[in-house]
Formats: C-alpha cells, sequence, structure tokens
C-alpha cells in the first residue's frame, strides 16, 4: 500500500487553539460516541448563548409542517429588532453541522446572526431529524420543507422571498448544497446564493485529504465514516447514493444558484470541496472558493479571534454584500 504524505502543517495561531479544545473535541467519532456527545458541553451550553445579540434581534421558535405525512419541524425565526432598512429584508436560511447526527437548529447560527446584523437580515435557521435515528431523506426532507415555508411566509417574518440565503457549516453545508439542487429539481423556490462552509458532499471519504487527516484535528476519516453510515447504513460508499444524500454524487451541477465554498488546507474535506467548486465552474456556474492555509475543519467557528478565521468572516461577509448589492 503506498504510504500517505503528512498533513499541511496548521496554522500556529490555530494549532494552539486546537491545542486547547483537544480535550473536548476529538478526532475520532463512532457510533457509540454519538449520545454522549449530544449530551456534552458543546451542545449543551448553546442554550446559554444570546441569540438576541443583545437585543438586535426579535426571536421566535416556530412549529411549522414538516415534508407530508411527517412530523412538524422547528424554525428558529430571527428578526432585526430595529431594521435600517425599509421594506422587506433578505432572509439568511441557516442549516446546522454536526456530522448529520447532532446538533439543533442553535448550532452555528451565531455566525449567520453576525452576518445578518450587518446586511440587515432575517434568521431562519432550521431543526431538522438527525440520523441514525432517522436517516436519509429525513433531513434533507424536512430542510426542504423549511424552505418551502420561509419562502411562502417571508412576507410575514419581515423577509423578501426572492432574495433568501442559504448557509451552513460542515453537514449544514452539505445539506444546503443538497438543497439547491432538489429544489432546482422540484421547481421549488430559488435561493439567490448558496454560502458553503466547509461543506459534507461526499460519503465516498476516499479522497487524499481523507486519509492524509485520519486521527488529526476535529473530524477526521472514522468520524466521517461514522456520519455517513448513519445517514446511509450499508449504502454508504456503495453506487446507489443520491445526490440530495452526498451532493458530490450530482451528474448535473448546471442551473444552481451562486455559490461560496471554503474549507481549511488541513481538513478531511479540502479535495471534495475543491473538486466541487470545480465541477460547478465545469458546469457554467457561478462560484467562489477558498482554501484557507493551515486551516481545521470548522476553524473560525472553534477560534474565531485568529487572524485566520477573521479573514474567512471578513470574506464571507464581501460575498454576501456582493450578492445582496449592500
Amino acid at each position: 500500500m503506498t504510504s500517505v504524505p503528512p498533513p499541511p502543517p496548521f496554522d500556529p495561531e490555530l494549532a494552539a487553539a486546537l491545542e486547547l479544545i483537544k480535550e473536548f473535541v476529538s478526532p475520532g467519532m463512532s457510533l457509540e460516541d454519538i449520545a454522549e456527545i449530544r449530551q456534552g458541553p458543546a451542545i449543551t451550553q448553546l442554550g446559554q448563548l444570546d441569540i438576541t445579540l443583545d437585543g438586535a434581534f426579535d426571536v421566535e421558535d416556530r412549529e411549522v409542517a414538516g415534508p407530508v405525512g411527517e412530523p412538524d419541524i422547528s424554525l428558529l425565526i430571527c428578526r432585526p429588532a430595529a431594521p435600517s432598512t425599509a421594506g422587506p429584508l433578505p432572509v439568511i436560511y441557516h442549516v446546522h453541522g454536526g456530522g448529520m447526527v447532532i446538533g439543533d437548529n442553535r448550532v452555528g447560527v451565531a455566525g449567520a446572526l453576525e452576518y445578518a446584523r450587518e446586511l440587515d437580515a432575517v434568521v431562519v435557521s432550521v431543526e431538522y431529524r438527525l440520523a441514525p435515528e432517522h436517516p436519509h431523506p429525513a433531513p434533507i426532507e424536512d430542510v426542504y420543507a423549511g424552505l418551502l415555508w420561509t419562502a411562502e411566509h417571508a412576507k410575514e417574518i419581515g423577509g423578501d422571498p426572492e432574495r433568501i440565503i442559504v448557509m451552513g457549516a460542515s453537514a449544514g453545508g452539505g445539506l444546503c448544497a443538497a438543497l439547491a439542487l432538489l429544489t432546482r429539481d422540484r421547481g421549488g423556490p430559488r435561493p439567490i446564493g448558496q454560502l458553503l462552509l466547509c461543506p459534507m458532499l461526499d460519503d465516498r471519504n476516499d479522497t487524499p485529504s481523507a486519509h492524509q487527516m485520519a486521527g488529526v484535528g476535529v473530524w477526521d476519516r472514522t468520524a466521517n465514516e461514522t456520519g455517513w453510515t448513519a445517514l446511509l447504513g450499508d449504502r454508504r460508499g456503495g453506487p446507489d447514493v443520491s445526490p440530495y444524500a452526498a451532493p458530490a454524487r450530482a451528474e448535473d451541477l448546471t442551473g444552481l444558484p451562486p455559490a461560496f465554498l471554503d474549507v481549511g488546507s488541513a481538513e478531511t474535506f479540502r479535495d471534495e470541496v475543491v473538486t466541487y467548486a470545480s465541477r460547478l465552474w465545469q458546469a457554467g456556474g457561478v462560484a467562489e472558493l477558498h482554501v484557507w492555509p493551515g486551516g481545521f475543519h470548522g476553524f473560525d467557528g472553534f477560534a474565531p479571534q485568529a487572524a485566520l478565521s477573521q479573514a474567512a468572516r471578513a470574506a464571507h461577509l464581501t460575498w454576501l454584500r456582493r450578492l445582496l448589492g449592500a
């Protein structure tokens, strides 16, 4: 067997942050670990977040219709308390991360809210059923149902149904990419852009970066296999995986909204994200790709004060402003 080259080095500032969080976040995750992680501090502390951002947003939890014949879903709706612009506001439709197996609609929403505060936007964050209890297509169907509700009720919540951006990190980024495919194919609401942050796109888990990062960082090849197996069971890696589960499987990437994709150079998803961006261009699409040197998976969330994290977040905001003409 050919030896695997070592991974690219971590950015020094991020390497120091990784050392500080390693007792709370380890790279490997098995199916047996899921229940414990769901009850761990990374999730339970989310309940202590000030989602209003010191009163900048009015916050509401709302139960809305889920997929036909399935349970209702929960949406976290955050509206600017004192919008500085008149008329309907852009909407950031947020899909949380967590490897398809952990998290709720408060995971990662702080980033979306920071951008929404700058852009005078509404945030809608969707809660979806988690694997392995609810395998594919439950998560993507919940995310699609939430988008349908958001588009149909945008004016009611102060939003503009013609200016919806989908945003997600990790599993949420993969679900946003899948959502763009699904709503295109069903003739559903068309987002004006997709912000895909370190997205989880390919169940095959066999790229050079996946092998390089084994046992390293915060989400390695073992954890990735666990997440995909929870979602797909024994279909994972086989010939019959839906692109609405794993967007890297899509044969047709035409007609999709403009995309922003970013990923760290030192993370499992590097190669699948770069490949997906290239395929969007090859299909005649609009995409912006950033590969952050020395970045680990989700670095801007784990180490927001790091210089590389601040550069990444500034790039996200610049793209959003350009998309909205703001």
